[in-house]
């Protein structure tokens, strides 16, 4: 056994250091603050690090707001729609083109000409893009959101939104 495996019996408590009470005891006198000083005084500013620029000062400030509620869609263009030359189409058939992702909401935005008659299923719809599908005699249906008719979960802890 050596010096620095001795531990104190298991369950033994022993009482804490009472510094400053007396130069008999261990820490007397300046109890451990060392001489003079803001430090050996009194307790200092929150965050006070010596003169030195404090972390809170050297650390950059955040950009912005992050809206934990944000809709993000994945959008389509009607130019797109008018290459896949079908007939009906929806978000399952844009995922097998590969046009949009494996999850996510489907926007149709009305960038392009649509010559063909299509009936389009998305989740969003811009005003010309819904303009231009019923001029070429096709039909648009608004899909409900996964998440209800609400606003959407926070991301990422379960405990954000409230």
């Amino acid at each position: 056994m050596k010096l620095h495996e001795l531990r104190p019996a298991a369950g033994s408590k022993r009482p804490r250091r009472r510094v400053g009470r007396g130069i008999a005891g261990k820490g007397g006198k300046t109890a451990g603050r060392g001489t003079k000083g803001a430090l050996a005084r009194d307790s200092s500013k929150l965050g006070f690090e010596g003169g030195q620029m404090p972390l809170t000062q050297r650390v950059p400030k955040l950009g912005g707001f992050k809206n934990p509620f944000r809709v993000e869609y994945t959008i389509v263009n009607l130019d797109a729609l008018e290459r896949l030359g079908l007939g009906e189409v929806d978000p399952d058939v844009l995922r097998q083109a590969g046009l949009v992702h494996k999850r996510g909401l489907v926007k149709v935005l009305g960038e392009g000409q649509l010559t063909k008659q299509v009936n389009v299923s998305a989740h969003a719809f811009s005003a010309s893009a819904t303009a231009a599908i019923e001029s070429a005699g096709g039909t648009v249906s608004v899909l409900p959101p996964p998440f209800g008719h609400g606003r959407p979960p926070a991301k990422g802890n379960a405990l954000t939104a409230r």
